[in-house]
C-alpha cells in the first residue's frame, strides 16, 4: 500500500518505485543512491564470510534492502528526470559518461572501500568531492547514508533545477539537501523504517529553513 507525506515543498511516498514512479510527472532532475547489491553479494558467498563481517562492522541485523535494480527499473529512474545523477553507477550496466563523479571519503582503511562515483548524464568534465565519511555522517541513521554536503554538491553540479526526485530515498539525506537550497523534493522510499527517519530528517531540516527565513 502506498502512503504519501507531504512536508512543505517535499512529497515522500513509502512503496516500491517501480510502481509508483510511472504515476509522477517528470521532473527537472534525478539524484539518488540506488542499493548496489554488494552486501547481498557477499553475504551469499562461501568462503570468508566478508559479507557477514561488513554487515557487522556496520551494525545491519539484515541485507535484505539491499537488492540492486535491474536494467528495466534503471532505465524508469533516468527517465523520470531531465538530468540524473545515480551513485554506485559503477555496479551497473549504464552507458559511458563523461560527467562521472566521484566521492573521496577520506579515510586510510584499504578493506573498505576509500571513494564512490556517480554515472550521470551530464556533459561537463568530471568532478571530485573531498569529505570525510566518517565526520560528515558520524551517527549514521542508513548504512549506505551518504553526507548532506555531498548531495548539495550534486545539486550545484546540475544547474538550473526546480524540482528533484530521489526513488531510493533511504533515510532523506537528498531531501534535506533540496529544503538547503529550496528545491521541490519527491521521495520514494519502501522500507517503513527508513521512511519514518527521512520524514523525521527532512521535517526538521524544514522547521530550521522556516526559523532562518
Amino acid at each position: 500500500m502506498t502512503k504519501k507525506v507531504t512536508i512543505g515543498n517535499a512529497e515522500l511516498y513509502l512503496g516500491d518505485c517501480r510502481d509508483i514512479l510511472p504515476t509522477l510527472p517528470r521532473v527537472d532532475a534525478v539524484i539518488t543512491d540506488p542499493p548496489y547489491g554488494i552486501l547481498s553479494k557477499a553475504n551469499s558467498n562461501k568462503g570468508d564470510g566478508g559479507g557477514k563481517l561488513k554487515g557487522r562492522i556496520l551494525n545491519l541485523s539484515s541485507n535484505e534492502w539491499d537488492i540492486a535494480p535491474d536494467s528495466e527499473l534503471l532505465a524508469m529512474v533516468i527517465a523520470a528526470g531531465g538530468k540524473a545523477i545515480l551513485w554506485g553507477g559503477n555496479y551497473f550496466n549504464l552507458p559511458p559518461a563523461r560527467g562521472i563523479l566521484i566521492w573521496d571519503k577520506e579515510q586510510p582503511w584499504q578493506n573498505f572501500s576509500q571513494a564512490e562515483i556517480a554515472w550521470t548524464n551530464l556533459d561537463r568534465p568530471a568532478a571530485l568531492f573531498r569529505a570525510s565519511a566518517t565526520r560528515s555522517t558520524p551517527n549514521k541513521l542508513h548504512p549506505t547514508q551518504k553526507p548532506v554536503s555531498l548531495m548539495e554538491w550534486c545539486i550545484t553540479l546540475i544547474g538550473e533545477c526546480d524540482s528533484i526526485i530521489d526513488p531510493f530515498m533511504g533515510s532523506g539525506t537528498m531531501g534535506v539537501a533540496c529544503i538547503n537550497l529550496s528545491r521541490k523534493f519527491i521521495g520514494i522510499e519502501r522500507e517503513p523504517k527508513y521512511f519514518d527517519i527521512a520524514c523525521r530528517r527532512i521535517e526538521d531540516a524544514q522547521r530550521q529553513a522556516r526559523m532562518f527565513a
